[in-house]
């Protein structure tokens, strides 16, 4: 399959989505829409995969691209394109759909748990209960009609979505390695405060013992999402 990346920030690439692509022997382009790269045309991908990024999805006026990356995502969706999202690129696929999208009572961000729901652990064997994951983000979503409620966290009760055949949104990052976690760090501006926000030190020293276990988890979904 031909899968076709949409990166809207240097620190937040696909890591182990693209990791477990290539070694399935798939093709993977990334579009850099930071860097003024143009979106991909719809025939050219099996898959579309869009990232995480600062940004918030109704900032137009900042980001140019971000309107018509909608547009686009909803176009894709529309011809049959399974799409995946992480984080910011979950968000945007919820709006795609008509879902709102808007800001969560609190900063979720480092290691924290989420609780998978039935459901997920029925479309996703093997995953377990409870996942410690890597969060980074002020934003949420309502679940898009028809999608499956995939996971809730203490600090915010959408975690996740699927509609089979369709979409999967993430809010959280399973993609990560530790050098990507560090690129999280060092990318992040102004550093939020809160019950759920952890400190730069506190994410660094975790990263090591959650991110195999997490791979793991991430590329068994992909084999049930893609496969």
């Amino acid at each position: 399959m031909n899968f076709r990346v949409l990166q809207h920030a240097a620190f937040e690439g696909p890591g182990e989505i693209e990791a477990w692509a290539t070694r399935h022997g798939h093709s993977v382009s990334v579009h850099h829409l930071y860097r003024g790269n143009s979106l991909p045309r719809l025939d050219a991908f099996d898959v579309l995969v869009v990232m995480g990024g600062e940004m918030n999805i109704y900032q137009y006026r900042d980001w140019l691209w971000l309107k018509p990356e909608r547009e686009f995502i909803q176009f894709a969706l529309a011809q049959g394109k399974r799409v995946i999202g992480i984080c910011l690129g979950a968000q945007l696929i919820a709006d795609a759909l008509g879902a709102r999208v808007f800001q969560n009572t609190e900063h979720e961000l480092g290691w924290l748990p989420i609780t998978w729901t039935d459901e997920a652990r029925v479309a996703f064997p093997g995953l377990p209960a409870v996942t410690t994951v890597l969060h980074w983000h002020g934003d949420t979503f309502e679940l898009p009609s028809g999608s499956t409620r995939l996971a809730a966290s203490e600090g915010c009760p959408e975690q996740g979505f699927l509609i089979r055949n369709k979409c999967l949104g993430l809010q959280f990052h399973l993609e990560v390695d530790p050098l990507l976690v560090k690129e999280f760090v060092d990318g992040q501006g102004q550093w939020p405060t809160g019950p759920y926000a952890q400190s730069p030190e506190t994410i660094l020293s975790k990263a090591a013992s959650y991110c195999d276990r997490n791979r793991q988890l991430l590329h068994g979904m992909l084999d049930r999402f893609c496969g």
